[in-house]
């Protein structure tokens, strides 16, 4: 006869690996219905532009200044480096192969999601406490193509084009401290940092906003969809969003980066 102490564990820990499962199909479920949605009518475009100026004009201000002092600390950190061997000439290299790459679409992937899928999740969570997505389908809309598909949209469009502008901040930030650090001319800097940049490059930097557009927007709505437990769930719903998007994004961007340099290894 099973001890009962030996049962509680196994049973809690059989019981969290079936909500993760099912918390994993309902999400693909809705990345379903929401891939589905973008190609098939009725359109909201006049939602879609609303989340583009939220998403993407929002951010626009966080994204230019956490960019230009992410490119002046690149320049901080390695110009003792690069002044010990000789080589400062190198650091426009160093600088735009490390933004495109990879802080560039990373740290703004984590921008958006820390503040925008923290306003969509809250924002989805306070309509369902509030009954709002139970009357939309009372009156015969569907809420994922009026709700979600919009923003997943808006972000899909918006978070390549914040990554360009990271890039080309951050470059100017690198420019500037080195400029003043190691007294580089602009073309000295700007020539080297743009032969360096190759096609894999530029074609890593844009798959992965795309991919990490996908996952802030989706994970988000999924969050704010599942809310239960009134403002306290709303709080915990937007805490979780924010969690497993930021985590996402790090997780699949080490997967992505193993693609493509295999694809691109030049």
């Amino acid at each position: 006869m099973p001890d009962a102490a030996d049962s509680s564990p196994r049973r809690y820990f059989g019981d969290l690996f079936k909500r993760q499962i099912f918390g994993l199909q309902d999400y693909s479920t809705l990345v379903y219905h929401t891939l589905i949605d973008a190609f098939t009518p009725p359109f909201y475009a006049t939602d879609v532009l609303t989340q583009m100026d939220v998403i993407g004009v929002g951010s626009l201000p966080i994204v230019l200044l956490t960019s230009f002092f992410m490119g002046a600390v690149m320049v901080l950190q390695t110009s003792a480096q690069f002044s010990r061997f000789g080589e400062t000439s190198l650091t426009g290299d160093a600088v735009a192969l490390a933004l495109v790459r990879e802080l560039g679409p990373s740290i703004t992937g984590l921008l958006v999601a820390g503040r925008n899928g923290s306003g969509i999740a809250s924002e989805l969570g306070s309509m369902v406490v509030t009954e709002q997505v139970d009357a939309m389908r009372a009156l015969g809309t569907d809420p994922l193509r009026k709700l979600v598909t919009p923003r997943v949209i808006a972000t899909f469009l918006t978070l390549p084009l914040l990554t360009l502008v990271s890039d080309f901040v951050g470059l100017c930030g690198g420019y500037v401290m080195a400029s003043v650090m190691l007294h580089l001319s602009a073309s000295e800097f700007w020539n080297r940092a743009i032969k360096a940049l190759a096609v894999g490059d530029l074609v890593q930097g844009m798959v992965k906003p795309l991919v990490f557009a996908l996952l802030v927007s989706t994970i988000s709505c999924y969050f704010g969809l599942r809310v239960r437990g009134g403002t306290e769930g709303v709080g915990r719903a937007t805490t979780t969003a924010v969690v497993a998007s930021s985590v996402s994004i790090l997780v699949v961007n080490f997967f992505i980066t193993r693609v493509m340099l295999s694809v691109f290894p030049n």
